[in-house]
């Protein structure tokens, strides 16, 4: 993700969407989820962002590579493990209907129950497991801007 694409989003209220490459297998904290694994390959993660400095504040965090690690996102965005390569940004959006119309459209796969949403109870997760490269990850988010719900 470079700077200028930084700079250009939304300081406002809404939901996201990180494309997420991850390469090399993470093993997750196991007082959260028992040492699950998460597989190297490429990922979307639903999150929201309702405060100072809205979306942009957030995704821009997520890109940091210096951060304390706080939400589950945070074992796979920290460097060296993996990077985010792509951003849909939705003002007003909300990451429970992103994630629905993601996993439905693209009949993606949930890696691990209960990942990035701990504080919802209808969603089976809120990172979502891509097939293929990092190509296929941003083609989703391309295809998918014209039609997300918010």
């Amino acid at each position: 993700m470079t700077d200028q694409t930084l700079r250009l989003l939304p300081k406002a209220a809404g939901a996201y969407v990180l494309a997420i490459d991850v390469n090399e297998d993470v093993q997750l904290a196991p007082k959260q989820f028992a040492g699950r694994v998460i597989a190297r390959g490429q990922y979307l993660y639903c999150g929201s962002a309702n405060g100072p400095g809205g979306i942009a504040a957030r995704v821009k965090r997520h890109c940091a590579n210096d951060k304390k690690p706080h939400w589950h996102i945070d074992a796979l965005t920290t460097a060296p493990v993996g990077k985010v390569i792509s951003v849909l940004a939705v003002p007003g959006g909300n990451e429970c209907d992103l994630c629905t119309c993601l996993r439905d459209k693209f009949l993606l796969s949930v890696p691990v129950a209960g990942f990035g949403s701990s504080d919802c109870a209808s969603c089976p997760a809120h990172l979502l497991a891509v097939p293929g490269d990092a190509s296929v990850v941003v083609n989703v988010l391309n295809i998918i801007k014209n039609t997300v719900p918010g």
